[in-house]
């Protein structure tokens, strides 16, 4: 496969749809390691054969080609986020078209994304690569949590900890509901024709406190 050659994700009806589930962070800084936590958990549930969870951590080129490889309708990002809430408010966010996965995230979970960053790349910078690449990722959710501490150390603080039944059961949903398995409710809307709630600001679907 050439790199730039353009590629589309193909128009599949709703019981075809391809979703991805990634996890991505660093589970050696802490809660930076949230999405990592949650896709370990998903990967012992029941979920419609169309959706495939991966925990991708720190490989982010990984993740760019398998998003280009994969051609997914919906990717959903389960990642440490970073958004001046309180610790433990798992987000549901959708990008808008064309901005990446990180524009929903200022600061993109806990790290940068420079040269011989421990995160390896951030959301933004995986979706650069792709688009480098010459594909497109579809669409694009992000569940995250907001981090306690992503200082150096193995595990997640007790209040993030709390949070990953919650995103467990949000990204299922999610998922399901993506790939047509799961009917959305008669009010579901898009993103950016619902109002977001005030914590989780931005493009944020919702935003939940423990």
């Amino acid at each position: 496969m050439s790199a730039g050659a353009g590629r589309e994700v193909p128009s599949t009806s709703a019981a075809n749809r391809r979703v991805l589930v990634a996890g991505v962070g660093n589970i050696f800084l802490g809660d930076d390691g949230f999405g990592v936590e949650v896709v370990r958990r998903l990967a012992t549930r029941a979920l419609p054969e169309r959706v495939k969870v991966a925990d991708f951590g720190i490989r982010g080129v990984h993740l760019a080609y398998e998003l280009l490889d994969g051609a997914y309708d919906t990717t959903i990002l389960v990642d440490a986020t970073a958004r001046g809430g309180r610790p433990g408010t798992v987000y549901l966010i959708e990008p808008e078209p064309g901005t990446g996965g990180g524009a929903a995230t200022p600061g993109a979970s806990s790290a940068s994304s420079g040269p011989g960053d421990a995160h390896g790349m951030t959301p933004d910078a995986v979706f650069a690569l792709l688009a480098a690449l010459g594909g497109v990722p579809g669409r694009v959710l992000v569940v995250g949590c907001e981090p306690a501490s992503t200082e150096e150390g193995i595990g997640l603080s007790d209040v993030v900890a709390c949070a990953v039944d919650e995103a467990v059961a949000l990204v299922a949903e999610q998922a399901a509901r993506a790939c047509g398995a799961l009917e959305p409710p008669d009010d579901d809307v898009d993103a950016g024709d619902r109002a977001a709630t005030p914590r989780a600001g931005g493009s944020s679907v919702s935003g939940h406190s423990r």
